[in-house]
């Protein structure tokens, strides 16, 4: 008898519509590669085969100090975020059903609905009186900025990664006579590792390409990787900002497959 399941991919023209959302994805990244190996300064007419703008982009001064202000950033952004979310997801998943959970579980996905610019004003306000009395500059409310707009981010793996575990483990041990804090460190974070990894991968990439919040928030002399970009992109448009980009293509592409690795290392 023949197998009458329901398939998405039996639907006609599900192949096609497929190829065609791929294209649509990848197309354009690939190309920007593509013309990050040209030889001459155009962005869209191929003049040979160069590593010359990758070259430039390693000895320039400017795109190194932005790519490291990004990285130290982005680390701080992620401890910092994903810290706060795991204990987020923890005081909302791990107990009965309170009053005014649904109004906390709003409020922590916030900087998810409101647009991003509205955030970003916002931080601009709140930090420039926080400037005006103590006359503090630093990296600082850049780390505090994104730190608050990744919360999210990296709250919702963890809280999934939760919802989806077994309590038996943790019963047990609470059966065994261990403390709150032995069940915790010795059953419920090994199980919660591969969530919590994925929220701070996620809230590192996230603060890492951020434009917007920080182009406001930041103080004179504290581009990023992204906000030079944008920079460069409005003086002068070169195939040196393709370099770059395909260097934080690959970066990313890098995180996601160590995050596979553990991961499935994790659940092996």
């Amino acid at each position: 008898m023949a197998d009458r399941s329901f398939s998405v991919a039996r639907l006609p023209g599900f192949t096609t519509t497929a190829m065609i959302v791929f294209l649509a994805l990848y197309l354009p990244i690939l190309t920007l590669v593509f013309y990050s190996f040209n030889a001459g300064n155009s962005v869209a007419v191929w003049q040979g085969f160069s590593l010359d703008w990758y070259r430039r982009a390693w000895a320039n001064d400017a795109v190194k100090d932005a790519t490291l202000r990004s990285l130290i950033i982005a680390v701080f952004a992620a401890i910092i975020a994903t810290t706060v979310a795991t204990m987020a997801a923890l005081g909302t998943t791990r107990r009965r059903a309170f009053k005014g959970q649904t109004f906390i579980y709003v409020m922590i996905n916030q900087p998810l609905m409101v647009p991003e610019i509205v955030t970003a004003v916002a931080l601009l306000i709140f930090f420039a009186q926080i400037k005006v009395f103590t006359g503090y500059t630093g990296l600082g409310y850049l780390i505090a900025a994104h730190s608050a707009f990744c919360v999210p981010f990296a709250y919702l793996p963890i809280r999934a990664r939760l919802e989806g575990m077994d309590l038996s483990l943790e019963t047990a041990a609470a059966d065994l006579y261990a403390s709150p804090w032995q069940t915790f460190r010795h059953v419920t974070l090994p199980l919660l590792l591969p969530g919590i990894i994925a929220g701070a991968m996620l809230a590192f990439v996230i603060s890492l390409d951020d434009v917007v919040i920080t182009e406001f928030v930041k103080s004179g002399g504290q581009d990023t990787l992204p906000t030079y970009m944008l920079g460069q992109l409005r003086r002068q448009l070169t195939p040196e900002i393709n370099a770059i980009s395909t260097g934080l293509l690959a970066l990313t592409v890098l995180l996601l497959t160590a995050f596979f690795l553990l991961t499935r290392k994790q659940d092996a």
